[in-house]
């Protein structure tokens, strides 16, 4: 499946800002099933100053400033993906949990797709103990990796509620567990903590959902904006599953970044020199190809410096 993809921020501020200095997380991972065509940025007012790098997860990160006052900051990202994945396996296959557990900490891999990277507590992923005891009733002895998460997963869609108004992006992990309730990153941290503590590495996985479902499924949530899920070590391979909607990861979400947690995948994070007030709009689009409505991403390119 190839896709095209629109993902547009708008800040607007009460009060002019004289400066900013942002970090941009927007184009879509290449590798996990997924191949990026094309990819670019818009940005207004147009940047002092705009350069990419890859941080040690191979996440690509556009740094701007813009030092201009503006009551409007506005990014565009525009994408094409294909999309192809395999199957996903049995939930019941591949290596008992323990045995993978064991083999991470003896291994010496610290590569950028190490799992052991992805074993301790992170900033926003500390290990609860109350997290830790409730992803254990998922852990029988014998159990595969792959089957334990996936059960792990099953029981947070039955027990958690997707509500939007019940927590906000800095609302803490132990906050939202006690709460049972959230949105799609509070539901993968959550996921990651329970996997973390139990010893299997997880990470943090940000991207995209498929916003018209094939024929005969359901609509997912989180289709029409940015979306969370959970990538797990299964002993042989990265396996994804999306505790908020209680499906494998197959070719309708689309990978934009990988992490500990949603700090190092955050779609744009920075700073502003300003006061007043600000509201944000966020509008995603997930354009299955066939559907693109002349959309031509090879037109647009990252704002040049004036």
């Amino acid at each position: 499946m190839i896709y095209t993809l629109r993902h547009r921020t708008t800040y607007r501020y009460g009060r002019p800002v004289r400066f900013a200095s942002c970090s941009l997380r927007l184009r879509p991972r290449d590798g996990d099933g997924q191949s990026v065509l094309s990819s670019a940025v818009t940005i207004t007012p147009s940047p002092a100053s705009a350069v990419t790098r890859r941080d040690f997860f191979g996440i690509e990160a556009v740094g701007i400033t813009v030092d201009v006052p503006h009551t409007e900051f506005g990014v565009e990202a525009l994408s094409r993906v294909e999309v192809a994945r395999p199957e996903p396996p049995h939930p019941e296959s591949g290596p008992a949990w323990d045995e993978v557990r064991d083999a991470v900490v003896a291994s010496r891999d610290l590569g950028a797709d190490a799992p052991i990277h992805f074993l301790f507590p992170s900033a926003r992923v500390p290990l609860v103990p109350e997290v830790t005891d409730y992803a254990r009733a998922s852990f029988g002895a014998g159990r595969s990796a792959y089957g334990a998460a996936f059960d792990l997963m099953r029981r947070i869609r039955a027990d958690f509620r997707f509500d939007a108004r019940a927590t906000n992006v800095h609302t803490p992990l132990a906050e939202a567990f006690a709460l049972k309730a959230g949105v799609c990153q509070d539901f993968a941290h959550v996921m990651i903590a329970g996997l973390r503590g139990m010893g299997l590495p997880a990470a943090y996985v940000s991207g995209y959902l498929r916003t018209t479902p094939p024929p005969g499924r359901p609509r997912l949530r989180g289709a029409d904006a940015s979306h969370a899920w959970v990538a797990v070590w299964c002993g042989n391979a990265w396996l994804g599953l999306d505790p908020t909607n209680d499906v494998a990861v197959r070719d309708d979400h689309i990978v934009v970044a990988r992490g500990r947690d949603y700090g190092d995948v955050a779609p744009i994070d920075g700073i502003v020199a300003g006061s007043g007030r600000q509201k944000l709009k966020v509008e995603v689009d997930v354009i299955p190809d066939g559907e693109d409505e002349g959309v031509e991403p090879e037109e647009m390119a990252l704002a040049p410096a004036e």
